[in-house]
């Protein structure tokens, strides 16, 4: 992969996932991709992951929208909630990984561009394997995949079901 293969990413987490958005942040941008952190800046035991993490989706969507490439990552103790969070957003399809497997088929077969973590739940090294799986592997566009995403789409735009 060359710099220009690495999509931007944004990321966002709560409390519970801060040590591990920060070395995220550090990691991946040795690694040459563009980090956009979304918070929070400081830690905070009592803080609310939505607006961060609906911040972080929202900046994927409009970047891709832009035309440039570009994924997130959300973080939290189990990483549950922070991917509800982005999965409001018009657009997003996030998903939660737990191991190499789901984060690679969360882009293979559903095509995600949020991959949500849980920091409580990996060890730093663990977690950073997940996400660099998540960043790496590239959708299929197999038909069959592309058709349920339409799928989706559609009913997140005009609220009908397709069968």
């Amino acid at each position: 992969m060359t710099i220009s293969d690495f999509p931007r990413v944004h990321i966002a987490t709560d409390h519970a996932g801060m040590e591990l958005s920060a070395h995220l942040v550090s990691h991946l941008s040795a690694k040459g991709y563009e980090v956009l952190d979304h918070g929070p800046k400081v830690y905070d035991a009592l803080d609310d992951y939505p607006s961060f993490c609906i911040n972080a989706a929202l900046a994927v969507v409009a970047d891709q929208e832009a035309g440039t490439r570009a994924l997130g990552i959300v973080l939290g103790g189990s990483g549950n909630g922070e991917q509800i969070a982005a999965n409001k957003v018009k657009g997003v399809r996030a998903a939660l990984a737990w191991n190499l497997s789901t984060a690679q088929l969360a882009r293979e077969h559903n095509d995600a561009n949020v991959v949500a973590v849980g920091g409580r739940q990996h060890s730093v090294e663990e977690a950073t394997e997940i996400i660099e799986a998540f960043l790496t592997e590239p959708f299929s566009n197999d038909e069959r995949h592309v058709r349920r995403i339409g799928k989706i789409a559609t009913y997140e735009r005009t609220g009908e079901v397709i069968d």
